[in-house]
Order: structure tokens, then C-alpha cells, then sequence
């Protein structure tokens, strides 16, 4: 995913940092004749009941052999470091998000095997032998697939942090009518991508956005003038939605699905940023005590109690996400596959391979198992830090709108990888 999701909707509690295009689940298409225009709505009752945490005690972390050296690089996994893990035969979980994460592998492979891997833990041809077996693997003893044809490493310290995200669902409407009237707009032609490890090699890896006026490269329009406007006229406008705080937390979470009024559903995906800096309102809120607790549902409640003051601090969110119309399987996440609910992890490939399984064991029991890291996230940085992706509807939005939970992360490489990593 890209965009800001990928913080997950606990960060975007109190940080409002997350990736950006979430996964839409094959039930996504227009409703049957006759059955009334859907509505979005917030969790019910229930739904709030069925996501309130259930504790677990979480496995300890491995013990570290020493002290990276002075002057390793430690911004990738191998320079870090890795510890070898125990046999996790024992260590795995059978049930559906076993084998969630079997079909969401599987889906990987062909990307994974040709991938270069930021994070130094393994080569392409190191995934062969499992791609090869998962092919053909019975979906139903799943984790006896993950125990024969994987290893358990720990990166550096193994303590994890995790989040959550879902796909949001909001009205919206094609065309701008009463009721509807918060422009949705395409990425604008004149926003321009630079490299600028084109024009120093100390820049290698940095980019700007921004845009050409005259003879300058300037920042592109923020968030305010954009609401304001700045766009209007230009044909730019993909869709309408009804609600600006339901569309600013879509920006978040980088795409989903718009309740349209005569009962289809028109999703969208991400399709690039202004390029200006992100600023997680949530925590200004707080800081300024305006909210107490920073859940998304306090975050939201002032926004739409304070109208104008809400539109204010929604404006010191200088970032602004453009879209795209989403058609055929859904959004991909960043190995070119389709993100999975309930198997997708997002993480930051110069720590974790992008098509690993990561193995959970967290202080709150639903993101206990294994998921697969298919994605990436700009909030989502660092080694062991993982955002859960939960799907769509209420339920997703209870779960992920509440998750944040700690505790340790053991990543699975093909059988011989640790041997390489480890010299043993």
C-alpha cells in the first residue's frame, strides 16, 4: 500500500498515519435487483462487542547475542541483525488464518521469487522449493506446509508493534447532486514526480512532488487550498462524497469503497499525493486537549460537533490523496498482488522480505498466527513493525479502529536461510 496507511487506525487515533490501498473483498460489486441503497454506517453494537480486545500472554522475545558493532548499518534487517528462532512446529496455530496466509503466499510467489530484497535475508531462487510446494499444498494443514519448508529468525530485538487498517466504506455518488458534495479528484497531470538521486548520487533513494510554474519547481497546492478549490474547474473531479470527515479518514487509509445512490458500489484506489508532509491530527487534537481518549470515534465525534474548528485542524494535514477508479480483483498492495483480509500484514521491506510470513504472538489474541507481509506503509517503518489489514464493514472497522497491540515477531525464511544469516 502507499499514502499514509498504512500508521494503521490506532496510529490514526492518535497519529492518523496509515497505508494507502486497501484490499476490496470479492463482494464488491453492485447489489442484487431491487435491494435498497446501502448506507455507511458506523459499528453497531455487536460489532463493537465482538472487537473488544482479548488479552493473551505473548511469547518473550529471543535473547540477543551481543551489541551490534559500531559502525554496521543497521537500516536494513541483515545489518541489524537476525537470531535464529525456535522450531515453530509447535509454534503454529492451525485454522482459517493458517490458511488465509497459505493462499495469500501463494499469491506472492511469483512476485517474490523475482524480487530483490531490500532487507538482505534472502535471495529469489530461496523461495523456490516453498512457491513450488504451495502450488499444489492442501489448503486444509496449512501449517504443516509453513513447518516443512520454513525457518523462524528474529530480527534484531523481536519486539513488535502492531496496528490495524480496514477498507472504509462511505457514500458517495458519481456525480455531484444534493447531498454529495466533496470533490473525490484524479491525480492532477501537472503533478510531477522527481528523483533526485537522478541529480546526486547523495540523494540516491529521495524524491519530491511538486509541480512546474514558470521556470520553478514549487509545492504542489496543501490540503486547504485544494478544499478551497484550487482544482475546481479543471475536470479533475472522479466522484463526490457525502461527508468530509468519512472521506478525510479514506484519504488515510489510501482507498475504498463508495455507497453510491442507487445501491452499486464504486471503489476507488489510491493514485498519488500532493507531496507535502503528513501531521497526524489526531495527535494535535490531543495535545491541545480537545480529545481525551484519541480513538477514531472521539477524533471523529469533534470534527463533526466543531464543524469550522474541524475543518481547520483537518486542514494542518497539509496532505491531500488523489484517486482512481479500482476495477477487476481489487487494489494491489506492493508486490503487485491483491491484499489478502486477515492474512495481509504491511511492513518495511528493508526489514522483513516482501512475501515472508510472519509469525504474530502479540498481548491480544485476534492478530495472533501467521500473516504474510504483502505491503508496504509510509508510517510503517522500522524492524518488527507491522500493520494488520482486517477487510471491510463494521466489523473490520471495530477491530482495526481498536488494535494496537505489543509483543514479539519471528519472520519465516526458507529452511537453510539462517544457517547463511547466522554462520551456524
Amino acid at each position: 500500500m502507499r499514502g499514509h496507511r498504512k500508521g494503521g487506525v490506532v496510529a490514526a487515533a492518535l497519529l492518523l498515519s496509515a497505508c494507502a490501498g486497501s484490499v476490496i473483498p470479492p463482494s464488491a460489486g453492485g447489489p442484487a435487483p431491487g435491494r435498497p441503497a446501502p448506507t455507511p454506517t458506523s459499528p453497531s453494537p455487536a460489532a463493537e462487542v465482538a472487537a473488544r480486545p482479548t488479552p493473551a500472554t505473548p511469547r518473550p522475545t529471543l535473547s540477543v547475542d551481543a551489541a551490534t558493532p559500531p559502525g554496521i548499518d543497521t537500516t536494513t534487517a541483515a545489518g541489524l541483525g537476525v537470531t535464529r528462532g525456535p522450531a515453530i512446529a509447535d509454534l503454529l496455530p492451525s485454522g482459517a488464518r493458517s490458511r488465509q496466509a497459505l493462499v495469500a503466499f501463494r499469491l506472492s510467489c511469483p512476485s517474490l521469487m523475482r524480487r530483490t530484497d531490500q532487507s538482505g535475508l534472502t535471495r529469489g531462487s530461496d523461495w523456490n522449493t516453498a512457491c513450488s510446494a504451495a502450488s499444489s499444498w492442501p489448503d486444509s494443514s496449512a501449517s504443516e506446509f509453513f513447518s516443512r519448508y520454513f525457518e523462524a529468525v528474529q530480527v534484531g530485538d523481536g519486539a513488535a508493534f502492531v496496528t490495524g487498517y480496514y477498507e472504509p466504506e462511505i457514500a458517495g455518488s458519481r456525480s455531484r447532486q444534493p447531498g454529495y458534495a466533496v470533490p473525490i479528484y484524479r491525480r492532477p497531470s501537472d503533478l510531477v514526480d522527481v528523483d533526485l538521486g537522478l541529480f546526486s548520487d547523495s540523494l540516491k533513494g529521495r524524491s519530491i512532488r511538486g509541480k512546474v510554474q514558470g521556470t520553478k519547481f514549487i509545492p504542489y497546492d496543501e490540503r486547504s487550498q485544494i478544499v478551497a478549490g484550487s482544482l475546481t474547474g479543471r475536470g479533475l473531479e472522479l466522484a463526490w462524497a457525502a461527508d468530509p470527515v468519512e472521506f478525510f479518514f479514506l484519504q488515510i487509509q489510501g482507498s475504498g469503497r463508495l455507497l453510491l445512490p442507487d445501491g452499486g458500489v464504486m471503489r476507488i484506489g489510491y493514485d498519488g499525493q500532493n507531496g507535502r508532509d503528513y501531521t497526524g491530527i489526531g495527535k494535535l487534537m490531543k495535545d491541545r486537549g480537545l480529545i481525551q481518549a484519541g480513538s477514531m470515534q472521539d477524533i471523529m465525534g469533534y470534527l463533526r460537533a466543531n464543524p469550522e474548528k474541524g475543518a481547520a485542524i483537518m486542514n494542518e494535514n497539509k496532505s491531500f490523496v488523489f484517486f482512481r477508479e479500482l476495477t477487476g480483483p481489487g487494489p494491489l498492495g506492493a508486490m503487485g498482488v491483491p491484499v489478502t483480509p486477515e492474512a495481509t500484514v504491511a511492513a518495511d521491506p528493508k526489514y522483513i522480505p516482501m512475501g515472508a510470513p510472519v509469525l504474530l504472538s502479540l498481548d491480544r489474541a485476534e492478530p495472533n498466527g501467521i500473516w504474510i507481509a504483502q505491503d508496504t506503509g509510509g508510517a510503517i517503518k522500522g524492524a518488527n513493525r507491522f500493520d494488520s489489514f482486517w477487510g471491510a464493514g463494521a466489523r473490520a472497522r471495530a477491530i482495526a479502529g481498536g488494535m494496537s497491540a505489543r509483543g514479539s515477531a519471528l519472520i519465516l525464511l526458507p529452511i537453510g536461510s539462517a544457517a547463511r544469516l547466522t554462520g551456524r
